[in-house]
């Protein structure tokens, strides 16, 4: 297990450039198996759980050509799905929850797959039932052996159908719109997620010859299609990390400026930043946060605590609540962090309140910060992390804190943060890396 140690109260100043979008780019590598055509994605983020993912489909019987670390062509001309039902495939996918998106090109191009329960964060129930209705609806039967905690489904030919999905799942709404493009007939998917990384593989769905008409709304339409072909596809800047730097560079009192960021889909993000006070800028297609010895929260109109919360696209994305919490903790005034989505994400704050920070914790979806106002420093203090997002909180924290920290589990980080210590440490953060050798 490696862990980072932090030398906190440095002030950071450059450029940084964000990497690809962690959740755009499981979507579409899945999506590769559509077609016996060669896929060309360009930006893929060099992280853990997007090389785990390339394994996968590579031990399937994809043909993998790294043209450079971002830049990797596929070839799934011949793939073995039976490969699924060994110990290697279950050991490969269970540990990874993005993998669960590799049943629906399966199904709609061989008529079945199989997959382990998935792996991935400890941050409460992420039920998939979403995803094997919808695969039933299409004409699916579905087998979930307990005992064995592997999922199966199997089809002679889907059909189009009508979906109304019993919640805006993002990986669920992804994998039954890759079953259904090679559906027969049309199906209409209503409640569809619509976050930018679905609008991505939409469109990359139809430059393979796909049929999908009303992208980036929560109703879409899919005329079947007998064949895909291949294609060229560019992964979007990854948003969850922009988040991350702005509150990095207030937390720091940094000088920053987050590089080619696509702002247009960004959604409520840089606002939502606003709300707690912070200074930030667009020029072009970047993003300039300039130093700020001070932020203060905003209150609503009447006076009341200002509420961050997540929902659904064009919402806030709870990928971002962990941050928005740290960065809370150092501003002037208080707001009510409020995590719908899941019911663990919010008990990492047990090692801000051991750094010094004033946060109740209501319940497992609530959390009151009330904000030091640079009156009090944050301080040093040993960390675990316990999933990707609260990680980088963490991660955080302890720049912005007096002394050294240490944080074990980085292994978390480093699923959906490329080479973040190298990154940061490039405009003036003090993070070693310590492998563990035993």
């Amino acid at each position: 297990m490696a862990s980072f140690e932090i030398e906190g109260g440095h002030r950071l100043s450059g450029n940084l450039y964000p990497q690809g979008a962690k959740n755009e780019a499981l979507q579409v590598l899945c999506a590769v198996l559509l077609t016996s055509g060669t896929v060309r994605i360009r930006n893929i983020p060099d992280i853990r759980d997007v090389n785990k993912l390339i394994e996968l489909l590579a031990s399937l019987g994809v043909i993998v050509t790294r043209h450079d670390e971002h830049d990797v062509s596929f070839c799934a001309e011949k793939v073995n799905v039976d490969y699924l039902l060994s110990q290697a495939s279950r050991t490969q996918a269970g540990g990874l929850r993005g993998s669960v998106m590799i049943i629906g090109p399966l199904l709609a191009r061989f008529g079945k797959a199989f997959i382990p329960r998935p792996g991935g964060d400890k941050i409460g129930r992420r039920k998939l039932d979403t995803h094997f209705i919808g695969f039933q609806k299409l004409g699916a039967k579905f087998d979930f052996d307990s005992q064995e905690n592997f999922f199966k489904v199997e089809a002679r030919e889907l059909k189009g159908s009508y979906l109304l999905l019993d919640e805006a799942s993002v990986t669920g709404t992804a994998n039954i719109l890759m079953a259904a493009v090679l559906a027969k007939g049309k199906t209409t998917i209503y409640n569809a997620a619509c976050e930018p990384y679905v609008q991505q593989l939409c469109r990359m769905l139809n430059r393979m010859g796909a049929k999908i008409s009303g992208i980036g709304s929560n109703l879409l339409n899919v005329e079947g299609v007998n064949s895909l072909s291949g294609c060229e596809h560019t992964i979007l800047p990854d948003m969850i990390e922009i988040g991350s730097f702005i509150g990095l560079a207030a937390m720091t009192q940094s000088e920053i400026t987050i590089k080619n960021v696509s702002y247009e889909n960004l959604g409520i993000i840089p606002d939502a930043f606003r709300r707690l006070g912070i200074k930030l800028e667009c020029h072009n297609d970047d993003i300039y946060i300039p130093f700020q010895k001070q932020y203060e929260i905003e209150t609503f109109i009447e006076g009341s605590i200002m509420t961050i919360a997540d929902a659904i696209w064009p919402g806030l994305t709870p990928d971002l609540l962990s941050v928005f919490l740290v960065v809370a903790t150092k501003a002037k005034g208080s707001v009510l962090i409020h995590q719908k989505m899941f019911e663990s994400r919010l008990f990492f704050v047990d090692k801000l309140i051991d750094m010094g920070a004033q946060i109740i914790l209501c319940d497992p979806h609530r959390a009151t910060v009330i904000g030091l106002d640079n009156k009090t420093r944050l301080k040093g203090t040993v960390m675990t992390s316990p999933d990707i997002r609260a990680g980088v909180a963490l991660l955080i924290a302890a720049l912005s804190a007096s002394g050294k920290s240490m944080i074990h589990n980085i292994e978390q980080i480093d699923r959906g943060y490329e080479k973040i210590d190298v990154r940061l440490n490039n405009i003036g953060a003090k993070i070693r890396r310590i492998d563990d050798c035993s």
